[in-house]
């Protein structure tokens, strides 16, 4: 069967590196049997891998184009029950239609660029999360989420009062088919839970950071418009900033502002 081309309207960069394919298999250390979700597996060559690891796939691809190439391709996979081929946008499937759990899944995903955000607000904030997430991102975008620069954003403390991420690889444009215009990076984000939350409240807590870094400039005690003792308490210097703090200091001041 012909394979279509790319669409540039759905961000479609096929995976074409064997030697990426296989830091993306290492990283997601799936074993036998454990449920894995593939969020847009395109032409199949990472579906072929996950399966070869024995793991039961959920492949959800929204390209109707695309969904007769799997099925003929794993037809057998299918048949036995280890493939689940979905054709639907991932920001509208029901989990539970499609059989998960929450805390037993794991994603792997060659994500479009601009479905990142969403993504992650969706999965990371879903009453059915997954245990650990390996997603294909921008590679700045990839920094940004690691606070690689030693500096926190929104982003990364979105990320992090979730779960823990690293940096898997970077991964150079060539890598795809067609190559995109920026490298890309691998992140595995691992221990997905809102347990941090509990406590402090996910309302109050995205408020609180969203106030936090409202004016990038200003210090973070003009941005929250409290006192210096109150930043004192919570561990945090009179002179400092959004990004100067880590989690753990954003979740003391939740408990004391």
């Amino acid at each position: 069967m012909d394979q279509p081309p790319a669409q540039k309207l759905l961000g479609q960069h096929f995976l074409r590196s064997a030697r990426v394919l296989r830091q993306i298999i290492a990283a997601a250390d799936l074993q036998s049997g454990e449920t894995v979700l593939e969020v847009g597996p395109g032409r199949g060559i990472l579906t072929n891998a996950l399966l070869a690891t024995g793991a039961r796939v959920v492949a959800v691809e929204k390209d109707r184009r695309l969904i007769p190439l799997l099925a003929e391709k794993f037809a057998a996979a299918t048949s036995s029950g280890q493939l689940q081929l979905v054709e639907a946008d991932i920001r509208d499937l029901g989990l539970s239609s499609v059989g998960l759990k929450n805390n037993s899944y794991s994603i792997v995903a060659n994500l479009p660029y601009y479905l990142t955000g969403q993504f992650l607000r969706q999965f990371l904030t879903a009453a059915i999360k997954p245990n650990k997430m390996v997603i294909m991102v921008q590679a700045e975008v990839a920094k940004r989420i690691i606070a690689a620069d030693g500096r926190e954003s929104l982003l990364s403390l979105s990320v992090k009062v979730y779960g823990q991420p690293r940096l898997v690889a970077t991964v150079p444009a060539g890598s795809f088919s067609p190559p995109p215009k920026v490298d890309s990076a691998i992140i595995k984000i691992e221990n997905i839970t809102d347990k941090l939350l509990h406590e402090v409240g996910g309302k109050h807590f995205f408020d609180l950071i969203s106030r936090g870094f409202a004016h990038k400039r200003k210090l973070l005690k003009s941005n929250l418009a409290c006192s210096e003792e109150i930043l004192l308490a919570g561990g945090v210097g009179p002179q400092a900033r959004a990004e100067e703090l880590k989690l753990e200091q954003w979740l003391c001041l939740a408990q004391k502002i």
